[in-house]
């Protein structure tokens, strides 16, 4: 419903502004009215996303074109396919499902759990931390998720924690699979607006740190004020037995330094080390004794079923995207931007309220790919940098996985319970660290140098 009105109060600004002859012509509006109209009809019928927007590329382009756009759709999807940046989308996915299989995500959850069993919240604060190394690795906000909450429910069983502080640190530990770098978004966002997409994991560095400090600082004062979150008294561990632990950290954190300290080296691009990090997974899962040709094939079809899934939003997407830049729609509200009586933090703020009134019924990864190319000229015009958009995105995007009632994030997790508990559950307790994230988002907005110093200083 948030999103419904927010797009018709859209377009209400674009029709008042039209008639006192301001921004874009009557085409511009049909054009709009029937995406919106066609857009609505199509998500509330639950047409499968990549379905729905190339059939919605295809009914704008014959409704409005007058050129024989179809002859260029192949082309257009060809384009994107055969980009070489895009194939880290797959080897990251893959790495992440070869290190679930081999065991070492239960080992790194373990050993975390050793170092803050002391701290208010213990397991809660393992929850954040597993799933901010684990996104180091992983890239998929979905694959973190799945992953921690597959480790990290069974260590809950017969604890005094609430259940729902339980599921939502485990929410707000996936919504960090896409921010902490190598996170897939930043490669589709770089490859759609043609932005570096080492500059942007640079970028991203700052802002994640701010968001896992949100996230601790909510788990603290919870934990502080609410009874059944503290921790019931435990012998304290030897530090011996800590140190030992480090030996299961050992591989994530090699890992780390592969893939990240390649790119940020300058020795590989995200794609070179996306497969220097499944080569190191493999290597850790022999080690294991884990690697065998079932582990193999099950990890490369799971890696498929989710690249074929990703590959038809973005194919749908550039039919529709293409449709709309061969008719200008993206420079029209660029024009229409422009002309508002708002300075640019305002019409910003409207961008940031229509991507969480998005996010709370379509999913993170179409939204990226459906709207920056209507949106990233807009917020150029406005005199923003492309890099530190860019990480506003994909926080907005994170917020979309963990936004009730369609956070993706929120099924995935209610899926894996077993004490048949309702998702209601899942949506209150993520609720403090949802509210949290989007003060990470404006803190963001107004000292933009939290994301772009690094990237100055190292480039």
């Amino acid at each position: 419903m948030i999103a419904i009105v927010f797009l018709l109060v859209l377009v209400g600004m674009m029709v008042a502004m039209s008639f006192m002859g301001i921004g874009p012509g009557n085409l511009l509006i049909g054009e709009v009215l029937l995406l919106v109209g066609l857009f609505l009809l199509f998500f509330g019928a639950g047409i499968y996303i990549g379905a729905a927007l190339g059939v919605l590329g295809l009914i704008i382009g014959f409704s409005f074109s007058d050129r024989p756009f179809w002859t260029f759709i192949g082309q257009t999807v060809w384009n994107p396919s055969s980009s070489f940046v895009l194939v880290a989308v797959p080897l990251f996915l893959l790495m992440g499902e070869i290190l679930l299989r081999a065991g070492l995500s239960d080992r790194l959850y373990k050993a975390l759990n050793v170092w803050l069993d002391r701290l208010p919240g213990g397991l809660l604060h393992t929850n954040i931390a597993a799933s901010g190394v684990f996104s180091a690795i992983s890239g998929s906000s979905v694959a973190t998720a799945a992953t921690m909450g597959s480790v990290a429910l069974p260590f809950f069983k017969g604890t005094r924690y609430n259940p729902k502080m339980v599921l939502g640190s485990l929410a707000a530990g996936g919504a960090l699979g896409n921010l902490i770098p190598p996170g897939i978004t930043f490669i589709i966002y770089g490859l759609i607006t043609e932005t570096s997409v080492g500059a942007l994991y640079l970028a991203a560095v700052g802002p994640s740190i701010l968001v896992v400090v949100l996230f601790v600082l909510v788990i603290l004062w919870k934990a502080k004020t609410d009874a059944p979150h503290v921790d019931p008294a435990t012998p304290r561990i030897p530090l011996s037995v800590k140190l030992r632990s480090l030996v299961d950290l050992a591989p994530t954190a090699i890992l780390i330094l592969i893939v990240l300290g390649t790119i940020y080296g300058g020795l590989a691009t995200a794609t070179e080390s996306a497969a220097l990090g499944v080569i190191g997974a493999i290597v850790f899962a022999a080690i294991e004794g884990r690697l065998s040709f079932k582990m193999l094939n099950d990890s490369a079809e799971a890696t498929a079923r989710n690249t074929a899934l990703i590959g038809l939003i973005l194919f749908g997407a550039y039919v529709l995207n293409y449709v709309f830049v061969g008719l200008g729609v993206p420079q029209a509200l660029a024009k229409l931007v422009g002309e508002m009586p708002l300075p640019p933090w305002a019409v910003m703020l409207l961008i940031i309220g229509f991507y969480l009134a998005l996010g709370t019924f379509m999913e993170g990864f179409s939204m990226v790919i459906t709207t920056i190319p209507v949106i990233f000229p807009v917020v150029v015009a406005l005199g923003y940098d492309p890099v530190w958009f860019g990480v506003i995105v994909t926080m907005l995007v994170e917020i979309a996985l963990i936004s009730p009632p369609d956070g993706t994030v929120l099924y995935v997790l209610q899926g894996m319970r077993r004490d048949g508990g309702p998702i209601t559950d899942v949506f209150s307790g993520v609720i403090p660290f949802f509210l949290v994230y989007i003060l990470g988002v404006l803190i963001l907005m107004w000292f933009p140098q939290l994301a772009l110093w690094l990237p100055s200083v190292v480039q």
